[in-house]
């Protein structure tokens, strides 16, 4: 929706350059591309080069965050079902991929930890198509916020693991065939 659209900062902003992972500080009136809004990160063209913009600063490009929690709700926690966390997983994209998390066959654990009643904890273990890929620790707050905006969430931990190491192989079909290897 928002791909290959041009935007001027409405304020400054902090970024993170793609594939590096260091933070990149870009001054409001700023003329930048987004090439890949997926998820609720928005992947830019600047002059130094691609760099991504978390949800919560959607607002410098004039856009809205899609990220909310609710946190009005009172009583016993809902009870989290594994369908919504991978649900929400799967709206986490890597910043030059345009295949979710997921279905890149990252994702190699999920456990909801949630006594009766009580908000829920999230334990995740993902990988990298890359160990040395600067954007794993952006890849996996993103992950991690996403989780924890789930009603019945308290707490979310998305732990980089390298074994198995990823491969090609891992990928869905879905994932395949939205990247052209079907």
């Amino acid at each position: 929706m928002h791909e290959n659209s041009e935007k001027i900062l409405t304020r400054d902003v902090e970024a993170i350059r793609i594939p590096s992972g260091e933070t990149l500080n870009l001054p409001k009136g700023s003329v930048v591309v987004i090439t890949q809004a997926l998820g609720s990160s928005f992947t830019i063209w600047t002059p130094e080069g691609l760099a991504r913009i978390a949800d919560e600063n959607a607002d410098a490009l004039g856009l809205e965050a899609t990220i909310k929690k609710d946190e009005a709700a009172t009583g016993p926690a809902p009870k989290v079902e594994d369908q919504a966390v991978w649900d929400q997983l799967r709206t986490c994209y890597d910043p030059e991929i345009p295949v979710n998390i997921v279905d890149l066959g990252l994702v190699y654990d999920c456990a909801i930890e949630q006594p009766d009643g009580a908000p829920a904890t999230v334990l995740v273990k993902m990988t990298l198509t890359a160990p040395g890929c600067g954007m794993g620790p952006t890849i996996a707050a993103e992950a991690r916020a996403k989780i924890v905006s789930l009603p019945g969430v308290a707490d979310a931990t998305v732990d980089l693991v390298w074994d198995p190491a990823w491969n090609q192989g891992m990928i869905s079909e879905a994932g395949k065939m939205k990247l052209g290897m079907i």
